[in-house]
C-alpha cells in the first residue's frame, strides 16, 4: 500500500502545522486549553539522507545518556569515515567484531548494527525515497522486522525525520505522562485510553503528541 505524495509545507513537514491546530481546537477543548498554555507548535525535523544512517544512530543511542551515546557513536561512525547509507553498511559488515566492541558497543548493539547492515545490503530497509513514498503502518512494520528498531523507534522516524502528520506513539511514557495532566488523571493511563482520546485528533496526532510531551515536560518541571 503506498502513501500518496504529500505537498510539503514549511519546516519540512508534509503537512499544514496552521491547518492541523485549527483541527485540534475544534475536535478537542481540553486539547485546546493545553495548546493555549503551551504556545506556538514548534517541533522541528531532523535532516535524514538515508535509513541506515539514522537506523544505525537509533541503535547505539538505545538506553544510554546522550553524552555517552554520541561518544560510543562517534567512535563507530570513526571507524568507517566518509561512508553513508549503503557504502556504510557495507563497511561496518566488514569491520571484525572486536574493533566494533572496542568502539563501545555491547553484544546487543553489535548484532543489531550487523543485522541492519544486511538488511540495508538485501534491500529490506527502503532507501529513503521508498520510505516517503510508503504508508505508516507499512514502513512500521517493515522497520520492526530489524533486530533492534521496534515500533516506537520506527514511530519517531516518521515523526522527527519524514514528518509524518498522525502519528501518536501510546506506549511511549512521555506521551501517556502528558495526558495524564492535561486530562487530569490521578493514575497513569494505559495505551488503549490515549488510543481511543486521540481518534479525535486524526490526522493530526502527530502534533497533538508533540503537546502532549510538553506538557509531561512541565510536569517534570514543577
Amino acid at each position: 500500500m503506498k502513501r500518496p505524495d504529500a505537498k510539503v509545507h514549511d519546516r519540512g513537514f508534509g503537512f499544514d502545522p496552521d491547518e492541523a491546530l485549527r483541527h485540534l481546537r475544534a475536535s478537542d477543548a481540553t486539547l485546546a486549553k493545553l495548546i493555549d498554555r503551551t504556545g506556538p507548535f514548534r517541533m522541528e525535523l531532523k535532516t535524514a539522507t538515508n535509513l541506515f544512517d539514522v537506523l544505525a544512530e537509533t541503535i547505539v543511542y538505545q538506553q544510554l545518556h546522550a553524552r555517552a551515546a554520541a561518544s560510543i557513536h562517534g567512535r563507530v561512525r570513526a571507524l568507517i569515515p566518509r561512508t553513508r547509507g549503503a557504502s556504510a553498511a557495507r563497511a561496518l559488515s566488514a569491520l571484525t567484531d572486536e574493533s566494533l566492541r572496542g568502539a563501545g558497543l555491547s553484544r546487543s548493539k553489535l548484532l543489531a548494527l550487523r543485522d541492519l547492515a544486511l538488511r540495508t545490503l538485501d534491500g529490506h530497509v527502503p532507501t529513503l525515497a521508498e520510505a516517503r513514498r510508503m504508508d505508516d503502518e507499512t514502513l512500521i512494520e517493515r522497520l520492526s522486522e530489524i533486530r533492534g528498531i521496534g515500533r516506537w523507534s520506527a514511530q519517531m522516524l516518521l515523526m522527527f525525520r519524514l514528518g509524518r502528520p498522525d502519528v501518536l506513539p501510546v506506549g511511549d511514557y512521555g506521551i501517556r505522562k502528558g495526558f495524564a495532566v492535561a486530562f487530569r488523571k490521578r493514575e497513569m493511563p494505559v495505551p488503549a485510553d490515549v488510543e481511543k482520546r486521540g481518534e479525535r485528533w486524526r490526522p493530526f496526532r502527530t502534533v497533538a503528541s508533540w503537546y502532549l510531551w510538553r506538557a509531561a515536560e512541565t510536569a517534570t518541571e514543577s
